[in-house]
C-alpha cells in the first residue's frame, strides 16, 4: 500500500499563519484537531459520568468504578494494541475508533432522553471509551510522527500533549455547564456533534501506511521478551516502579473530584466542573514550564520530585474546606502530575535500546493499566470513611511505597542524561 509520510500539503491554513506555526504538514494538524476532540469529549463525559452516578447512587464507590473502567483497557489490550496497529492500515483504524465513540455516545443519549438510562450503561459505556484509549499511541500519535518525520517529531508531540494538558482544563468545566443547562441527555448529544466533525477531518487524512504481515512468533512470547528485556536494566525497572506507585496510590484521587465537590464544598454542576478545571490548568501551566526550563539531565529528577510533590499534595486538597483553596490546590497537582507524566514516556524513550521500544512501551501500558486497582480501593476506602480520608491514606501509602522501593529507583534519580 502506498505510504504518505511527512509530505506537507500546504492550502489547510493560510500562508502567513503556517510561517508562524512550528508544524506546517497539514496532516498533522488534522490529527491534531481529532485528538483535541477526542481529549475534550473524554474530560466532559467524565465529569458529566461522575456526577450522574455520584447523584442517583451515593456511592463514591461507583463513581470511582466509572471511571477507572477507562483505565482498564490498558492494562488488557496495551500490549496488543501496538502489535495490531503495525498490521492494519492506521486512517482506517482511527475513523473507525471515532465511530464507534460516536455510536457510544449516541447510544447513552437516547437511553437518557427515554429515560432507561441505568449506571451499567455508564460503567459499559468508560469500558468502550478505554477501549478507544489504549488506542492512542499505536494508532494516532504514531500517525503523527510519520507526517512530521523524526526532524519534527518532538515539536509536534509537544504540541499534542500540551493539547491533552489543555482538555483536561476545558473538558470539565464545559462538561459541569452542559450537565447542568441540559443534563445527561444533552451532554452525551454534543459529544455526538463533536466526534462527528473528528469523524469529518479524520476522512480528509492523505496518511497512508503499509501495513506489515503478521509474525509466527506467539504474543506471549512477545510480552515475555518485553519484560525480560525491563528486568535486565535498573533504569526502566524503577521508572515503571514509580508509574505503577502514581497510578494505583495517586491519579485514582481525580474520580472524589465530584464527590468532595458536591458533599465538602457543596458546589453545583458547574462549580464542579470549574473545580476539575484547575487540574487540567495546572498540568498546562507544568507542560510549558518544563518545555521552556528543563534540561535532560534535570529529567529524572523531574519525574520523582513531581511524583513526590504530587502525593504530598493529595491530603492538602481533601482538608480543604473553601473551593478557592480546593481549586488552589488542584492547580499545584495538576502542575506536579505533569512531572510525571511527560516524563514518563521521555524517560523510557531515552533508557530503552530502539530495537526493543515498542515492546517496553507496551510494558508502560500494562503499567498504567493497573491503575483500576487504585480506584477499587480508593472508593472502598471512601464508602467507608469519607472521600477527604481516603484520600488522604491513598497518599500516604503511595508515600510509604515510594520508600519502600527506593532502591528500585535510585538508579533513575541518579541517572546522567545527555543533552
Amino acid at each position: 500500500m502506498e505510504e504518505t509520510q511527512g509530505v506537507p500539503e500546504r492550502g489547510l491554513l493560510p500562508r502567513r499563519l503556517a510561517r508562524l506555526l512550528p508544524v506546517e504538514d497539514a496532516d498533522f494538524w488534522r490529527l491534531w484537531v481529532v485528538g483535541l476532540i477526542v481529549f475534550l469529549v473524554r474530560w466532559i463525559e467524565m465529569l458529566a459520568m461522575g456526577v450522574f452516578v455520584y447523584r442517583e447512587t451515593g456511592s463514591a464507590l461507583l463513581v470511582s468504578v466509572a471511571t477507572m473502567m477507562r483505565l482498564l483497557p490498558m492494562a488488557m489490550f496495551g500490549v496488543v494494541m501496538g502489535e495490531v496497529a503495525d498490521r492494519i492500515e492506521r486512517r482506517v483504524a482511527l475513523v473507525g475508533v471515532v465511530a464507534t465513540l460516536l455510536l457510544t455516545s449516541g447510544t447513552i443519549a437516547l437511553l437518557a432522553h427515554f429515560g432507561a438510562l441505568a449506571i451499567w450503561h455508564l460503567v459499559l459505556a468508560s469500558f468502550i471509551n478505554g477501549v478507544a484509549w489504549a488506542t492512542d499511541n499505536p494508532v494516532r500519535r504514531i500517525m503523527i510522527g510519520d507526517a512530521v518525520g523524526p526532524a519534527r517529531v518532538g515539536v509536534a508531540m509537544a504540541i499534542d500533549i500540551g493539547t491533552n494538558n489543555a482538555s483536561r482544563m476545558f473538558g470539565p468545566m464545559f462538561g459541569g455547564l452542559l450537565l447542568a443547562r441540559f443534563g445527561i441527555e444533552g451532554t452525551f448529544c454534543q459529544s455526538v456533534v463533536l466526534y462527528a466533525l473528528a469523524i469529518a477531518v479524520a476522512l480528509r487524512l492523505r496518511y497512508r501506511n503499509a501495513m506489515r504481515a503478521g509474525t509466527a512468533e506467539p504474543l506471549r512470547r512477545r510480552i515475555a521478551e518485553g519484560v525480560r528485556i525491563v528486568r535486565r536494566d535498573g533504569k526502566l525497572v524503577g521508572t515503571l516502579v514509580i508509574t505503577v506507585i502514581f497510578n494505583v496510590f495517586g491519579w485514582p484521587f481525580t474520580s472524589m473530584i465530584p464527590v468532595i465537590g458536591q458533599d465538602h464544598l457543596l458546589l453545583g454542576p458547574r462549580g464542579i466542573g470549574l473545580l476539575a478545571s484547575m487540574d487540567g490548568l495546572g498540568a498546562l501551566c507544568g507542560a510549558v514550564a518544563i518545555a521552556v526550563f528543563a534540561r535532560s539531565a534535570q529529567y529524572p529528577r523531574i519525574f520523582i520530585g513531581g511524583t513526590m510533590l504530587y502525593m504530598c499534595l493529595l491530603p492538602a486538597f481533601a482538608a480543604m474546606s473553601q473551593p478557592a483553596l480546593s481549586a488552589g490546590m488542584l492547580l499545584l497537582t495538576g502542575m506536579a502530575s505533569a512531572c510525571f507524566s511527560i516524563m514518563q514516556s521521555t524517560l523510557i524513550y531515552l533508557f530503552a535500546a530502539s530495537e526493543a521500544r515498542s515492546r517496553v512501551f507496551g510494558v508502560l501500558s500494562v503499567c498504567i493499566g493497573l491503575g483500576p486497582i487504585g480506584f477499587v480501593h480508593l472508593g472502598l476506602l471512601a464508602d467507608a470513611i469519607g472521600a477527604p480520608r481516603a484520600i488522604g491514606i491513598s497518599a500516604a501509602e503511595g508515600l510509604v511505597a515510594l520508600a519502600l522501593t527506593a532502591r528500585l529507583w535510585r538508579r533513575v534519580w541518579n541517572a546522567g542524561i545527555r543533552p
